[in-house]
């Protein structure tokens, strides 16, 4: 969150633009989320959890592509387009961590 609120503070890069990333921040978990919460666990394929992935990967392209088509239509410039691009990879990484810790079955933390 730090490179996303960078990339609009710093001067002359183009205002408060590259923070409607963080509406994807919000949005981006919550199909896998609502899937995972209805899903059976057969181990078979599930159309549902195939469809959430789905929707979530075009979501995570989509918070990708806002700042390079921000950049490319000179609304902001190419250092805020950067910060917020790295501020992407932090998010997405945090919260792969998070899914990936959390949905363990063997650990303490899958009391959540």
């Amino acid at each position: 969150m730090t490179l996303v609120i960078l990339a609009c503070a710093l001067p002359n890069f183009g205002l408060w633009w590259p923070f409607f990333v963080v509406l994807f921040y919000v949005l981006v978990p919550i199909p896998t989320l609502m899937a995972r919460r209805y899903s059976d666990h057969s181990g078979g394929s599930n159309s549902c959890m195939e469809a959430a992935i789905f929707i979530t990967m075009g979501l995570l392209v989509s918070s990708f592509g806002l700042p390079i088509v921000l950049a490319r239509v000179a609304t902001i410039q190419a250092g805020a387009c950067y910060l917020t691009l790295a501020g992407n990879v932090v998010v997405y990484a945090t919260l792969l961590g998070f899914f990936l810790t959390f949905d363990q079955e063997d650990s303490d933390y899958n009391m959540w």
